[in-house]
């Protein structure tokens, strides 16, 4: 499976509620907005998972045996800092540098063609995430819209660990 295919679940879940949920009283569609991240920051922690497993089995299949059973239960160390201190400089620091030239491209272009961070908006769905499953707080500085934004821009990340996690 690619890492891309993990997606699609969540992205199921966003068009379903995109159909009724903006028409919610406003403390409904806070509920909503935290199930949105949860959806979306689970099919983030297994694409991360997958791209980082295959990119092992690559190099060697003990390696990547190895890798896989470190990955288990990542248990939503996935954001940017995580990526940056924890995960991608196992691998040794040219895929770091990689990492950060390629998310410096994407962060210009998405500010300037769709007018959104990748960044703020990755960090900003992960951190809901963590306030509605692990406090169970709804997200009170976002709409469902917002989370729906961030989610989508947030896969730019993914797409740049997918880019860097190559020989």
């Amino acid at each position: 499976m690619t890492y891309a295919a993990h997606f699609s679940s969540a992205d199921a879940v966003m068009v379903h509620l995109n159909t009724f949920v903006p028409g919610l009283a406003p403390d409904l569609q806070a509920q909503y907005t935290g199930f949105a991240a949860v959806s979306a920051v689970t099919v983030y922690e297994l694409a991360i998972k997958e791209i980082l497993i295959e990119f092992s089995r690559r190099k060697h299949q003990v390696f990547g045996y190895y890798v896989q059973d470190q990955y288990d239960r990542i248990n939503g160390r996935i954001g940017l800092k995580s990526l940056r201190n924890e995960h991608i400089p196992k691998f040794g620091q040219k895929y770091l540098s990689r990492f950060e030239k390629l998310l410096e491209i994407e962060e210009r272009g998405a500010l300037v063609n769709l007018g959104g961070s990748v960044k703020a908006s990755y960090g900003n769905i992960v951190t809901w995430r963590h306030e509605f499953a692990h406090e169970g707080r709804v997200p009170g500085n976002a709409t469902f819209l917002e989370a729906t934004r961030a989610y989508e821009l947030g896969k730019k990340v993914i797409d740049c660990l997918a880019r860097t996690m190559t020989r």
